[in-house]
């Protein structure tokens, strides 16, 4: 649009985005409070996890990061999950149930179904139910309750200033993705998963806010933990071709270890929704499976990060990857099946770099670190169908950016697999078993991109303002029209008012005075539709009048107008964008087929003479 003046179309109103620059800047100061809130919540949840550990496994006091592996406690290890469960259970119970989980299902049955508020309890209870979880051995991420709590954090906020639902939504989501940054130093990657999996939309209102919380999270945990990656790799060399074709493979194997990994997990929550056992005592079972595995492969046990660490450094024999890959899946779909507390995130990283750990024997075309690091990404990408989260999380933490494009083939490969073999994916199956369905494809709304003029109704007629209510419903009867507008014109000939005939209808049989001037009923004629304004902007206009109908002009100042829109013209929006999307057709012929068509008519014969011809 030029800058000149205003559209005479009527769109000078309008811009890329429906954001609201006021309502936006408000939300900023709250937002950057919430990073910095989370990165402290993220590094106090991470010293209860280590204080957790210390205390469960080596009976000392201390918050450093420990792995349960180095522990010297024999079969007795194995009560010590079966303990953690036994404690996360009674917090579920006496506490809140919405401790039970690995967070992000929870934050997106919050943001659906609850307006985004969550109870200000659970911001207390869940960090404390990790920690308790993880430390005790409980193969989860801190992640997916550090984005639970730090959401929940945002949420309460939000609960106490008057602002709106999808307002509220943006801090919860600026809590969450910010809670994320801080813990694994990976900003972007935060601000991708908020989008791909949160927000449900992608507009500057709710990004921006997110990015400043994101942003500020992260200089603060820079101040305490540091800047570099967390587990920094040199850097894998450039991809060849070779090396493509082989990631290729390995992406499209995590995929389907993914839709497996899925199915495994609600197959164990519903083998414990058969037992005959309150729900309180479910952890404490899977904490036997935990111990059990611990005894196998202790590096199963916790978070993982010393693991993810000689993966990628490739410092592990393949027999320890099988059986870690083998033990770290069993157990941790049998534990989380249970509804302990703990994240998916440093799992899935585990899992896949295991796996792409023994593809790298087989495969051909790069390093055994660029397959541990392409597995990791490809299996982010699958299980929780968020590829470009899965790419970026991974360069993220690795810092290793020629294996950009190895990733991206992966990720991609492996959400293809899983959106072609599953419906849903481990996040939203938890959400579709509470009764609430979660669309996760983004696009336009099909009312913003299909103008007014393509689905307008042309039938009109003119009648004087002096005409009452069955006068005007005589005049504008149109045989085979279910709807009419009229235009009502003064005696200079200039638009007085608008109505339709389902209005005067609706009048008549709300019992209204069929004797009354029919244009007193008419609206604000100041409010009209213009042809070229999206369909979206006539149904908001119709619901502010709530009207059956209004006028449409060509452009600003246009003396009559040219049609009208009712409230079945955003269902005729909809027929419109179905057929755009489903009907199939060939605008060009191929040249081969041209030329073809052309040779045939060159040599075909002609029509045979009619008979009785000369």
């Amino acid at each position: 649009m030029s800058s000149s003046g205003a559209s005479p179309d009527g769109l000078d109103g309008l811009g890329d985005f429906t954001t609201s620059n006021r309502r936006m800047v408000a939300l900023l100061p709250g937002a950057l409070l919430i990073g910095v809130i989370a990165a402290l919540i993220a590094v106090a949840l991470l010293g209860l996890i280590g204080l957790f550990t210390n205390l469960f496994y080596f009976h000392r006091v201390s918050v450093s990061f420990v792995s349960p592996a180095g522990n010297s406690l024999g079969l007795l290890a194995i009560g010590v999950p079966v303990l953690g469960g036994l404690i996360v259970g009674g917090m579920a119970k006496f506490g809140s149930e919405r401790i039970r989980g690995h967070g992000i299902p929870e934050a997106l049955e919050a943001i659906l179904v609850h307006k985004s508020a969550i109870e200000p309890k659970v911001t207390v209870l869940k960090p404390v139910a990790t920690a308790v979880s993880i430390g005790s051995g409980g193969p989860f991420g801190a992640e997916g309750p550090i984005i639970m709590t730090a959401g929940a954090f945002g949420s309460v906020f939000g609960q106490l200033v008057r602002i709106t639902a999808s307002e509220r939504k943006t801090l919860l989501v600026a809590g969450a993705a910010a809670g994320m940054a801080a813990t694994f130093n990976t900003p972007l990657a935060a601000v991708l998963l908020s989008v791909e999996l949160l927000l449900f939309e992608w507009k500057p209102r709710s990004l921006i806010p997110v990015g400043v919380a994101v942003a500020a999270a992260t200089v603060v945990r820079w101040q305490i933990l540091g800047t570099g990656p967390l587990f920094p790799l040199p850097a894998t060399g450039t991809p060849t071709a070779l090396t493509i074709g082989s990631v290729l493979l390995l992406g499209v194997v995590a995929g389907f270890a993914s839709a497996l990994l899925t199915r495994a997990v609600y197959a164990s929550e519903d083998g414990f929704r058969r037992l005959p056992i309150p729900w309180v005592w479910w952890p404490a079972i899977g904490g036997v499976a935990i111990g059990i595995g611990g005894l196998v492969q202790a590096r199963a046990l916790g978070v993982g990060y010393s693991s993810i660490d000689a993966l990628l450094l490739a410092q592990l024999g393949v027999t320890v990857i099988l059986s870690l890959l083998i033990v770290k899946a069993a157990i941790w779909t049998i534990s989380l099946g249970s509804g302990t507390s703990g994240g998916v995130l440093a799992p899935l990283l585990m899992l896949g770099g295991a796996l792409g750990g023994l593809f790298a024997v087989v495969l051909p075309g790069g390093s055994p670190s660029l397959f541990v690091l392409v597995g990791m990404g490809a299996m982010i990408g699958g299980t929780m169908r968020a590829p470009f989260t899965g790419v970026v999380f991974s360069l993220e933490l690795t810092h290793d950016l020629p294996a950009i494009l190895p990733l991206l083939v992966a990720a991609l490969a492996a959400d293809a697999v899983t959106v072609l073999t599953m419906k849903r994916s481990i996040l939203t199956e938890k959400v579709a078993r509470r009764g609430v369905h979660v669309a996760r494809e983004y696009s336009v709304d099909p009312l913003e991109q299909i103008p007014v003029r393509d689905v307008m109704q042309r039938d009109l007629v003119t009648v004087p303002t002096d005409l009452t209510v069955d006068q005007a419903l005589g005049a504008s009867a149109r045989p085979g029209l279910r709807e009419v507008g009229i235009v009502f014109e003064d005696p200079q000939h200039r638009p007085a008012g608008f109505l339709s005939r389902s209005d005067l209808r609706a009048y008549i049989e709300l019992g209204g005075d069929p004797g009354r001037r029919a244009v007193s009923l008419a609206p604000d004629p100041a409010i009209v539709v213009f042809a070229g304004e999206p369909t979206r902007l006539a149904a908001e206009r119709l619901a502010q009048v709530d009207g059956m109908a209004l006028p449409v002009y060509p452009r600003r100042g246009a003396p009559t107008p040219v049609g009208f829109v009712s409230r079945e013209t955003p269902f005729a929006a909809r027929v419109l964008w179905t057929e755009h999307e489903e009907r199939r057709e060939r605008i060009l012929a191929s040249p081969i087929e041209s030329a073809w068509q052309a040779v045939r008519r060159r040599f075909s014969p002609g029509p045979p003479d009619p008979p009785g011809g000369t």
